[in-house]
């Protein structure tokens, strides 16, 4: 007997060491970070505003940390699955995620199935760049203010529809939360992408359109497109003599967004090499420069900061998804 006891704390003892030693491997390891190539998954298509964003800023922490930040595309689920593989992944630092109002927002919001928790599953890093929505019409339209357009749609209600690259985007949402705020309706005619959208808004096959700015900017300019405002708060940059929809419909504001996001449970000391590191890059001269050509503003935040959003988004868009009953499989 006495050996058995002896025996089990002999063995405890050998475990509880190799749980210290595992402890201080992982801690060290950690207070190494980075020593390896990271991973920073882009969950669409290459070529998009996400992608681009993605590209400029992994380029940059990859120069910042002294590691190769490759960009992985795992489109598909409108950002779900890259955004699941991220959730699923180890929680070392070495893939971290490219975040959007679509992942952490809108997608937990409207679809019945859940893979993953936007709050629980995910570790903050850093809110990088807010995008700007435009309102545009076709310049055939007989408006030429947001204040016009809501007139007309009172005036004939039902008559006109309004585009979007997909159900339960972030451009369908701006439009059902511009219906909710001034009392219009308009019927939404979903698109399978921005471009096919646009070719059928410059065609005048629809009348109103609410579009990513970057996308629309070219036929903003070309005025083959009319812009009647931004959705942001403040006025965008590079279109500085569009006014915001606010000014006409107070309180109203959506944006597209850019976030970095670690597995949850990754040590807080990568989270911070991170952090730094991506809110480095967002105040480098080069990257600053690519982001107005983008017409993206430029945030960077806190860990915390970036947690406290998600939460406010959350709870923003859950009403309109609710009034909108928007529901996907």
């Amino acid at each position: 007997m006495k050996h058995t006891a002896f025996t089990r704390r002999a063995a405890l003892a050998l475990a509880g060491s190799a749980l210290a030693l595992m402890s201080l491997g992982s801690a060290a390891q950690a207070q190494n970070f980075p020593n390896n190539t990271i991973t920073l998954v882009v969950p669409f298509a290459a070529g998009g505003s996400t992608d681009v964003v993605g590209r400029v800023i992994a380029q940059k922490m990859g120069d910042i940390l002294g590691q190769q930040v490759v960009v992985e595309n795992v489109a598909g689920a409108g950002g779900n699955l890259g955004a699941d593989r991220v959730a699923r992944a180890e929680p070392d630092g070495y893939t971290i995620l490219m975040g959007t109002v679509a992942t952490h927002a809108l997608n937990p919001l409207i679809l019945k199935t859940k893979p993953y928790d936007p709050e629980k599953d995910f570790s903050p890093v850093s809110l990088l760049v807010v995008v700007p929505n435009v309102l545009v019409v076709n310049p055939q339209l007989p408006v030429n203010s947001v204040q016009e357009l809501i007139d007309l749609l009172k005036k004939e209600p039902d008559k006109y529809s309004y585009a979007s690259s997909g159900n339960g985007t972030p451009l369908h949402l701006s439009g059902e939360l511009f219906k909710s705020m001034t009392g219009t309706t308009m019927q939404h005619v979903p698109y399978k992408g921005a471009g096919p959208a646009l070719n059928d808004l410059i065609g005048n096959q629809i009348s109103i359109m609410f579009d990513n700015l970057p996308s629309s900017s070219g036929h903003i300019k070309g005025k083959t497109l009319k812009a009647l405002g931004v959705t942001t708060k403040e006025r965008a940059p590079s279109f500085p003599d569009v006014p915001t929809i606010g000014e006409t419909v107070p309180g109203y504001e959506t944006y597209s967004w850019n976030a970095l996001f670690a597995p949850a449970g990754t040590p807080p000391e990568a989270i911070t090499k991170l952090n730094e590191a991506a809110n480095a890059a967002m105040k480098d001269p080069k990257v600053v420069e690519r982001m107005k050509e983008f017409s993206a503003t430029i945030v960077g935040s806190t860990p915390e900061d970036l947690g406290k959003h998600v939460t406010a988004e959350l709870a923003k868009w859950g009403p309109v998804v609710k009034d909108a009953n928007i529901q996907m499989d």
